[in-house]
């Protein structure tokens, strides 16, 4: 097998099980790929780190033989503290920091023998749906070098889908994985909250945040999941589960799919997800209209939340302890303002003004406090449902990729914020959710089809993936944008 026709982390995997390539083959084959990208997505190239992590791995498959993820290649989002690599956040803030330690899913991954190629492109602190906030430029839509990739993990969605690593880590707030896996034709998984650990990973909205793979198939997904789960005592919020199955149930389910998600789509986007919604039917599962009528106020509701917590996590950068420090200043009121001034760009600048003002004294019950209740509604909303279905199926976004600096994103940051009208629900409930490629438009880009399901119910969505998927060859297939 020669390394070009490995697409996928299970190929990768399973060659390097079979001695057909070596881990220092894969590693430079990728790195090369890399260094001729026109993508923009990796922040930071670990070179010498991937080909020395190669030949370790190397020298122990030929003593042990494989195990986990040994020789395999990845990338993590760089929101994810990496010992002794920068973690910048895609933020001036950041620019030089490298963090003392690992984050819990780097170093469960590490354990597991992935070899790292680097730090990818995102939105700056992770507050965006195109990663055009990066401090270190856009990230391009390998589909079209035009068009956005989706955020804020679209430097990891770009990657994957330019061929760059076969699988990587993303972040997801509100739909960071999800849509730029639409976005760019991959696969993509926001975990239950709590199934993976935020130890180690820059807080953007604490409750909501929650790390998750990105990779060409659901079968990679489903490996990289069960090397980055688990309970974690240093994260509260870690909770302790069941971990993830080698395969889900194979019995008939019942699937709901819900009206409010199917309104004001682009052209081009319903197709696709009709035809997918005959292929589950063809499969033997049971197709079924559902209500979710909090679903509207979702949107409002999510970005009141986020912000609140941005204002509050954010307060630590303060030019003080670490980060960018701004110079020529006479006092510390100074000191602070000037350099968070500078270290920020404007959309975190816009949530952490709008996350402060609701929690002010005056607007936090009129604000925040009614934000919360509409997020316990959305919740219940999800929870009557699964009373009735087993999974859910709706778009994973109402258009496919839109042009980078669209003029009426940057004039209206509302119009990008309602880029995750269907994403952000399922965050704001703490669920599961499955983004995969289920079509195309005749541009050609691809279309995503969004899974939602019951909390820690990975396997059954992992399980309804696959299936889609051995029907299917969407995943399998390459941008146009991409060099061979």
């Amino acid at each position: 097998m020669v390394v070009e026709g490995i697409a996928t982390l299970t190929a990768a995997r399973d060659a390097l099980a079979a001695k057909a390539v070596s881990a220092a083959e894969l590693a430079r084959h990728h790195l090369r790929r890399i260094a001729a990208d026109r993508t923009g997505s990796f922040i930071t190239v670990c070179e010498e780190r991937a080909l020395a992590e190669a030949k370790a791995a190397d020298a122990a498959i030929a003593e042990d033989g494989q195990r986990g993820l040994l020789g395999v290649p990845i990338a993590h989002k760089d929101v994810f503290c990496t010992e002794g690599v920068r973690t910048t956040c895609a933020s001036k803030m950041l620019e030089d920091f490298v963090a003392p330690y690992d984050a819990t899913v780097v170093a469960k991954l590490k354990a597991a023998g992935a070899v790292l190629l680097g730090k990818t492109n995102m939105d700056e602190f992770a507050m965006g749906s195109s990663t055009e906030t990066s401090h270190f430029g856009a990230t391009r839509n390998p589909w079209d070098l035009g068009r956005v990739p989706g955020g804020s993990s679209g430097g990891s969605a770009a990657a994957v889908a330019a061929g760059l690593t076969p699988g990587a880590t993303g972040t997801d707030t509100g739909g960071s994985v999800r849509h730029p896996a639409a976005f760019c034709g991959i696969s993509g998984l926001k975990p239950t909250y709590g199934r993976v650990s935020r130890f180690g990973l820059v807080a953007f909205a604490s409750s909501l945040d929650q790390g998750g793979p990105m990779a060409r198939s659901v079968a990679d997904l489903r490996i990289l999941l069960r090397h980055m789960e688990g309970h974690d005592s240093r994260d509260s919020t870690s909770a302790p589960m069941r971990p993830t199955g080698s395969s889900g149930a194979d019995k008939p389910l019942t699937i709901g799919v819900p009206s409010e998600y199917f309104e004001d789509l682009d052209s081009g986007i319903a197709a696709p997800l009709e035809e997918a919604a005959r292929t589950f039917a063809r499969l033997g599962h049971r197709l079924r209209a559902i209500a979710l009528p909090h679903t509207a106020f979702a949107v409002p509701a999510y970005y009141v939340v986020a912000s609140a917590e941005a204002s509050t996590n954010l307060a630590r950068f303060d030019g003080v302890r670490y980060g960018h420090r701004a110079q020529g200043v006479d006092s510390m009121e100074a000191l602070y303002r000037q350099s968070r001034g500078e270290g920020f760009g404007v959309e975190v600048k816009r949530r952490i003004l709008t996350g402060t003002y609701a929690l002010s004294v005056g607007y936090y019950d009129a604000y925040y406090r009614q934000a919360q209740r509409v997020r316990r509604l959305i919740r219940q909303d999800f929870l009557d449902a699964f009373a009735e279905v087993d999974a859910i199926l709706t778009p994973v976004t109402p258009c496919v990729a839109f042009p980078l600096g669209s003029s009426e994103v940057e004039g209206d940051p509302t119009t990008l914020y309602k880029q995750d009208a269907f994403t952000v629900p399922a965050s704001l409930s703490g669920l599961p959710a499955l983004s995969i490629p289920c079509g195309a438009t005749r541009h050609p880009l691809p279309v995503g089809l969004q899974l939602i399901g019951p909390h820690f119910g990975e396997d059954r969505l992992l399980a309804l993936g696959e299936a889609f998927q051995r029907e299917t060859d969407w995943h399998l297939r390459t941008p146009p944008a991409v060099a061979t």
